[in-house]
């Protein structure tokens, strides 16, 4: 093992952190080469600078002038050169200011600082390599977004055990919950998937099953077990109810328990709308945990990052920053807020009034993008089929038994349309 690697793993030791890194996450380190050599020599370098592999004139990044006359605002240092591998680093200052606001109860002297990854299935993956090893146990509700699979089990040959979202009364299975995650684990140590709003159904806790969530996850940890706790945040804000709990369960998860490691992904793929950019971040809370601690696992997951996509989008992180930074900027967010807002209303009235596809039953929905059907009255995968090539209206379907509709991606003056046509084919499709 490399000596660095082992200088980690010797700061982390006796920590939940090192027990539950899988045999890649304890091998990894930052190496002191050349990205390490060309950050310090940024810092330092005053007269010349010699260290990176980029092409300068005038000591400035060349910029084609094609480029530049699509980012004129831009300079060429925040247009064209390499982000640092952790990604830049007033953004990640930025976006920990953004997260705190967000979520007033985080302290922020007890969470990392968040790294930057080419979008939320980047920072899922990184996490997945840390800390999955082959065997170990994922836990996921039945209704979860397909690319885990891909990841946890494709990618790192974990196992997926679901439980049932929805208990039969149509509320958020707690039970199934606390039972998947203590029936599954493995050697002590399980891997939770938590995604709020969900996607597919649209769903986040009220406040009351957010405590009673962290309560289970309390609980086990007490009781011994060891939990690497991922909540994918990608939806995160998008709530529509007064019920709800507004704040990530990294929050309280972050502080529930020693043996309780927390792991934030999240980004700017919807919280800013700007799904093309790949910007997200990975943001790590413990309560037994302390900032060298963080440090050390910070640099295991750049050098994740340096092994595998070296780093991320410098246009796009300058361009979300200088977004960040800008007058008006909330002010906007909340007004495209309002407007999916509106869309889930609509489609609580359509849904509410509706006379046929009484096949279709409604799975609880109350923020993010989208909600899902469950379709009694046949093949999903045919409604879906029916719908996209006899109308021409693209849903998903899941499982052969749900439909998914993304409502996001429709105005509002066409939602009407939109779910009767549903309705109409469900009632069609045998």
């Amino acid at each position: 093992m490399n000596k660095i690697a082992q200088e980690l793993n010797k700061v982390l030791e006796g920590t939940i952190a090192l027990e539950l890194l899988s045999d890649y996450g304890k091998r990894f380190y930052f190496p002191k080469g050349i990205a390490a050599q060309s950050a310090e020599a940024k810092k330092h370098a005053k007269v010349l600078n010699a260290t990176i592999g980029m092409a300068y004139l005038n000591r400035e990044p060349v910029e084609h002038s094609a480029i530049r006359h699509q980012l004129p605002q831009l300079a060429p240092e925040e247009s064209v050169a390499y982000a640092p591998t952790g990604g830049d680093n007033a953004l990640r200052k930025r976006w920990k200011l953004e997260i705190v606001r967000k979520n007033p109860d985080l302290d922020p002297e007890k969470i990392s600082d968040p790294m930057v990854v080419p979008g939320l299935t980047s920072g899922i993956s990184q996490i997945a390599d840390l800390f999955a090893d082959a065997g170990d146990p994922v836990v996921v509700p039945d209704m979860f977004w397909g690319n885990y699979r891909l990841i946890f089990e494709g990618r790192r040959e974990a196992v997926m055990h679901e439980f049932p979202f929805f208990t039969p009364d149509m509320k958020l299975n707690v039970e199934g919950f606390r039972t998947a995650l203590k029936e599954n684990a493995h050697n002590g140590k399980v891997i939770l998937i938590v995604n709020f709003p969900n996607n597919p159904t649209g769903y986040s806790p009220t406040a009351d099953e957010a405590v009673r969530l962290v309560e289970v996850i309390r609980e086990l940890a007490e009781e011994g077990l060891k939990i690497v706790a991922i909540t994918d945040d990608a939806y995160f804000g998008l709530f529509y109810e007064p019920n709800i709990f507004t704040q990530s369960l990294f929050t309280p998860l972050s502080q529930v328990h020693e043996n309780v490691l927390a792991v934030k992904v999240d980004g700017a793929t919807k919280e800013d709308f700007v799904w093309g950019f790949r910007v997200g971040f990975v943001t790590f809370g413990s309560k037994g945990l302390s900032q060298d601690h963080f440090q050390a696992l910070g640099n295991k997951l750049m050098g994740s990052i340096r092994a595998s996509i070296s780093n991320s989008s410098r246009p796009a992180q300058s361009i979300l920053l200088r977004a960040m930074e800008s007058d008006g900027y909330i002010e906007e967010k909340n007004r495209y807020f309002e407007s999916l807002k509106e869309r889930y209303f609509e489609v609580k009235r359509i849904i509410e009034e509706r006379k046929n596809g009484l096949a279709l039953k409604p799975l609880p929905f109350n923020s993010g993008y989208f909600m899902s059907f469950r379709f009694e009255g046949g093949s999903a995968e045919a409604l879906r089929r029916d719908l996209l090539f006899e109308k021409g209206i693209g849903t998903i379907s899941i499982a052969d038994t749900y439909l998914r509709v993304a409502y996001s991606s429709i105005d509002i003056e066409d939602l009407p349309r939109l779910y009767e046509e549903i309705f109409s084919s469900a009632d069609a499709v045998k």
